[in-house]
């Protein structure tokens, strides 16, 4: 039987299109939703890190490939999902993490690091040269990006021993997390330019003797017009991308893969999925949901435990943010205010990166414990979390605060889920 990711072009081709959402996160609470999610709806799971979240030195998540492969099959287990069908994949792996250095270093880097994902048994490998080194203009000429996406297949198969891996290409790739600027004059890739890149990859791929491995090389980056800024989304157009759509009809192998797809009306997945772009991303919104109900629950906390006894969860992540302000200086600007409410409430959602701190940890545990040791009435649920107070009375039981925040997340993969993700490996 094909693999998953081979069915996703052949069910295009038979003219019954399928998909798969790539779950990007390493949040513990984030994987264990998409586990539920996936479990309960009979689909396979793709998990994917970043070069910047996980790589050989750990990443800011502080795990290399195996570790990270380790963590998530351990918490998927534990949701009773059949660990055969997890898919694990790595995202933007290239030079990325060290661009600040000359080419050649980073390249040496990321080669290294593609091989550590590979050997550890990530199947779907997005090969991501496009940003430019030290010294080097952007943006990277098609042949260079093409000829350094080879470097990287070729450290990922050696280091694969013979089991199949599956590359993404491109080198339309949106910045990783959500766009900083206006989102006014967003550009569908031209047919022209997807073209270009497809066949510039296919004879860099021969020349460096990877003709065999091409078949693998499954799907094409574009931008589909969807993406988002801290504040506002631009949502899909159908008939914008009809003629990007004809390159899937000359190369019947290939898919498109969308990224920063989070934070769409639901039925554009639907139609994302009817249009070829096959894989959907989504990693942000998750976190942004997780953090909307983390808050809420802060809120119900409030009402219930004394104040010298409470988390004091939402002013310890403003403390963490503005003390070790690496993860969002760059990205939020404007006035103090301003930048206050980016950090709690943008889009691109730049908390993501402080829930793994030691000490936000610990106040998360502490707003947990506090609401696990009382009984919430119901109608506080219903006025900070509607949505959980529902399903609590749908279920005819309470939930606890994970369980509540969880529950938020599944909702928001539940557009992806019904988008027609295919459902057999």
């Amino acid at each position: 039987m094909p693999h998953v990711l081979e069915q996703l072009s052949e069910s295009l081709r038979r003219g019954a299109p399928e998909g798969i959402y790539s779950v990007c996160s390493a949040h513990p609470l984030v994987l264990k939703a998409a586990a539920q999610t996936a479990r309960d709806e009979g689909t396979p799971l793709l998990i994917e890190a970043t070069s910047n979240q996980v790589n050989q030195f750990g990443g800011y998540s502080g795990m290399r490939p195996a570790g990270f492969r380790d963590f998530a099959r351990s918490i998927v287990e534990a949701e009773g999902f059949d660990p055969k069908r997890l898919i694990l994949g790595g995202d933007h792996l290239g030079p990325n993490p060290w661009s600040n250095k000359p080419a050649d270093e980073a390249m040496q880097l990321a080669e290294e690091m593609v091989a550590e994902y590979s050997r550890a048994g990530f199947e779907k490998i997005h090969l991501d040269a496009s940003m430019s080194c030290a010294g080097e203009s952007a943006p990277l000429p098609d042949s260079v990006v093409a000829e350094r996406a080879a470097r990287l297949c070729l450290a990922s198969e050696s280091a694969a021993a013979g089991a199949p891996r599956y590359y993404i290409i491109g080198t339309e790739v949106p910045v990783p997390g959500g766009a900083t600027e206006s989102l006014a004059e967003l550009e569908v890739t031209p047919l022209e330019r997807a073209r270009q890149t497809l066949e510039t990859h296919r004879q860099v791929f021969a020349a460096a003797g990877l003709s065999t491995v091409w078949p693998r090389v499954i799907a094409l980056v574009v931008q589909p017009g969807v993406e988002f800024n801290h504040d506002s989304v631009v949502d899909y157009v159908p008939e914008k991308t009809v003629e990007l759509r004809r390159l899937l009809v000359e190369n019947p192998g290939m898919v498109f893969e969308a990224h920063s797809s989070d934070y769409q009306r639901p039925a554009a997945y639907r139609e994302l999925v009817a249009g070829g772009f096959s894989i959907l991303k989504v990693g942000p919104a998750l976190t942004f949901a997780l953090r909307e109900a983390l808050y809420a629950l802060e809120n119900i906390e409030r009402e219930l435990v004394s104040a010298s006894e409470c988390s004091q969860l939402a002013q310890v992540v403003e403390q963490t943010m503005l003390a070790q302000p690496a993860n969002w200086a760059k990205h939020y600007h404007g006035t103090p205010d301003e930048q206050r409410i980016l950090r709690r409430y943008s889009y691109s959602d730049r908390i993501r990166y402080y829930w793994g701190v030691p000490e936000v940890r610990a106040v998360v545990d502490k707003l947990f414990a506090n609401l696990n040791a009382r009984s919430i009435p119901e109608t506080l649920v219903s006025a900070y979390l509607p949505e959980q107070y529902r399903e609590e009375r749908a279920l005819g039981r309470r939930l606890s605060a994970e369980e509540m925040v969880v529950a938020r997340v599944r909702r928001e993969l539940a557009p992806y889920a019904a988008a027609g993700i295919c459902r057999a490996r």
